[in-house]
């Protein structure tokens, strides 16, 4: 990389040479052909690479094939047919419609090119036309007109493709084999997006990739770790490595604002929503299911952002997301979304409807998987003025066989809340009152792996407190509710076993008066923190569950988020630009010890890089835990090494902070020396310099301010 110039430097040249930098127009210089001084453009990486077919100019074009062929008498007739057509789909341009006409027989050819005010119209027009069928001899083909050149390119006579040698990649889980045992993760602030080690040994991060300009929204991890996406206008793209992050796929997909990753990391799908020619249209919404590893195309979902509107929140423009739910596991086998009284379920082999048809569930709401298994939770409010029950179905996929059904009645809401091992389901419900001005909650609790899958009911010592935030202990038995009143919530403990009987949940313990709206638990269970965020400004409780005691409290003022690290060591508070201040992240250990704290302007993202689940099995973790002394001695000596060397650092750093006051000192006294006979003159020749051999006197001096004269009259 040739060394960067400043403009100063470049004027200091020109007037060596004697050159007048204001007649000349940098503009106009140009290098010489195949020559870039050694300044390397930004975009270079994209020469050399086959040019995605994003929008080639002409992605608002479709060319209608099968046309009836009729003579110049009723040429008006067959294009006011065709007009009529394709106008209901979306606004033809003036002049738009265009049939071309044989010179020597003076009829038309049998096609017609049809220019939209979009693409988005375009794409729709093909896809509701093609096949249309306007009499028994003639059936629409619809294409793209960009799609016609590429058909035209393809050769008369199959070649045997050249086959290129293989070159083995990266190998793209080589970061869990950091010697440190150390996790990454990614931040963005500003313009520039970095991925860094968690040192917390030495008390600060250590980067590994910097790059400005990475995305254009939002970055995101995959569930496993494997990749890091991008998010650029004309798609996405995936990156991955240990240390070099190199791009490994782009996936075209125009003006994309939202991404989601399959649980096995096989699938992309991808989502943009464009404006409607007409006003009082609804948003067109594309969805794209791209193969992570071919970049593509599996499958495709286009429609009105009000067909993917239904049930859910948190989505753009009405649209809920995720739309499309994948089954629990890391096969990637099935994935569903919610329509109309419907849930549709696809299989990954076909990309179709399992049995070609969804599932008819009259008034649904909301659904949701089993994070383990091919089994769905579906929620379905009351109908009929209560006439029907609301009700809570549990479904498996792919029999579609209902395994168990709960009624609930007088139902304003329902929330479920699955188990990360898919052993218990909660659900949230919250009831009317029997005047029905007021609610209460209760929950239901499903056994998922028991026998008959059996339900217990569990309402509050008061039932009238509301139910702030509720959280299942990740791969455990206990759950954690904030109930009550803001600002001070009480924060209660529940186990799904009770003692020796293991078919009854109890409440192991309630602490009173927490300034805290959400819980956060470790991946690995046994310790929570109970935020304050918002409102609560930040306020932090590390919890022990096992012993029922407070570790630590503390506050990160205005912190916007928690995220805990995948092993469950460290844990990341951070206050994002939401806020105008205190941008940055706190990084504390699993027991609230906090190790460093990094500030940054403009801070919008952190996200740990998550790890792939452990090869070992639940036996060979159970004796790792009961020896864990033996295995923990060459960690210990690690640690005491690393202390040794940081007090080496501290002594080093102090000593160094000493030598350089030293040095200060000591060209102060030079000064002071060496302005000696100035002094002496300013004190009228008294030579010393000690402040005890001259006497202080004060000395009053008076000083008229204003003179005013005012006449009174004694009237």
């Amino acid at each position: 990389m040739a060394e960067v110039v400043s403009m100063d430097e470049i004027r200091a040249t020109a007037a060596r040479l004697d050159i007048d930098l204001s007649s000349l127009d940098l503009d106009s210089i140009r290098l010489p052909p195949g020559e870039d001084f050694g300044v390397i453009s930004d975009d270079e990486d994209l020469k050399g690479e086959d040019p995605l077919e994003f929008d080639a100019g002409f992605g608002n074009i479709i060319v209608v094939d099968n046309l009836p062929v009729v003579p110049k008498e009723k040429f008006d007739k067959l294009e006011g047919v065709i007009r009529k057509i394709y106008s209901q789909i979306g606004v033809i341009k003036e002049d738009g419609l265009w049939m071309p006409v044989d010179p020597e027989t003076q009829k038309t050819q049998g096609y017609c090119f049809i220019e939209y005010n979009t693409p988005q119209e375009a794409e729709l027009a093909k896809e509701k036309t093609n096949g249309y069928k306007l009499d028994r001899s003639h059936i629409f083909a619809v294409n793209m007109f960009d799609d016609i050149e590429k058909f035209m390119k393809v050769p008369d006579e199959w070649a045997t493709p050249e086959t290129k040698p293989y070159t083995p990649g990266e190998n793209l889980q080589k970061w869990l084999t950091d010697e440190k045992a150390r996790d990454q993760f990614v931040i963005r602030a500003g313009t520039d997006t970095e991925v860094l080690w968690n040192d917390a040994r030495q008390s600060k991060p250590e980067l590994v990739y910097k790059r400005s300009y990475w995305t254009e929204s939002f970055v995101q991890w995959s569930p496993l770790g494997t990749y890091l996406a991008t998010v650029h206008r004309q798609g996405a793209a995936v990156w991955g490595g240990a240390t070099t992050f190199n791009r490994l796929m782009r996936y075209a997909h125009p003006q994309v604002k939202l991404i989601d990753f399959s649980p096995g990391e096989k699938f992309l799908v991808t989502y943009s929503s464009h404006e409607p020619s007409n006003p009082r249209d609804t948003h067109r919404v594309v969805i794209n299911i791209f193969d992570v590893r071919t970049g593509k195309v599996m499958r495709d979902f286009k429609g009105s952002a009000d067909e993917f509107a239904i049930g859910g929140t948190g989505g753009v423009s009405g649209v809920s997301w995720p739309v499309f739910r994948w089954s629990g596991g890391r096969d990637d086998k099935y994935f569903a979304r919610i329509g109309k009284n419907v849930i549709s379920v696809y299989e990954t082999e076909t990309f179709t409807l399992i049995d070609k048809k969804s599932i008819k569930v009259e008034n649904v709401m909301d659904f949701s998987w089993s994070p383990t298994d091919p089994i769905l939770a579906l929620f379905a409010p009351e109908l009929g003025g209560g006439n029907q029950p609301a009700r809570v179905s549990l479904v498996q996929i792919p029999s579609k066989e209902e395994l168990r059904q709960k009624n609930l009645f007088s139902v304003s809401d329902c929330k479920m809340y699955w188990q990360s091992n898919g052993d218990y389901l909660a659900v949230k419900v919250d009831r009317y009152t029997k005047t029905k001005k007021s609610t209460y909650t209760g929950f239901e609790l499903f056994r998922i792996k028991e026998r008959d899958i059996p339900i217990e009911v569990l309402e509050l010592e008061n039932k009238n407190d509301k139910i702030i935030s509720f959280a299942w202990e990740p791969k455990g038995h206990r759950f954690a509710v904030i109930h009550g009143d803001s600002p001070r919530p009480d924060v209660s403990f529940y186990s799904m076993r009770s003692g020796t009987n293991t078919g009854r949940v109890s409440k192991l313990s309630t602490i009173r008066g927490k300034q805290a709206n959400a819980l956060y638990w470790s991946p690995g269970g046994r310790f929570i923190i109970l935020a304050g965020l918002k409102g609560f400004n930040g306020q932090l409780e590390f919890y022990n569950v096992d012993e029922l005691e407070t570790m630590a409290t503390a506050e990160h003022f205005m912190a916007t988020d928690v995220e805990w690290d995948p092993t469950g060591r460290y844990v990341v508070t951070s206050v994002t630009s939401v806020h105008e201040m205190e941008n940055g992240f706190n990084v504390w250990s699993f027991n609230g010890k906090l190790l460093y704290r990094i500030m940054k302007d403009h801070f919008f993202q952190f996200l740990w890089r998550p790890r792939p689940p452990s090869f070992l099995s639940p036996e060979k973790e159970e004796e790792i835990a009961k020896n864990l002394k033996k295995y923990s001695k060459k960690y210990e000596a690690e640690d005491q090494d690393v202390s040794l060397q940081l007090s080496e650092q501290d002594r080093e750093k102090r000593k160094m902070l000493k030598d350089e006051w030293e040095r200060w000192v000591s060209e102060w006294k030079r000064l002071h020396e060496e302005q000696k006979l100035e002094r002496q003159m300013l004190r009228d020749g008294e030579a010393s310099d000690e402040e005890e051999e001259y006497e202080a006197k004060e000395v009053e001096v008076e000083e008229l301010l204003d003179v005013s004269e005012e006449v009174i009259s004694f009237d």
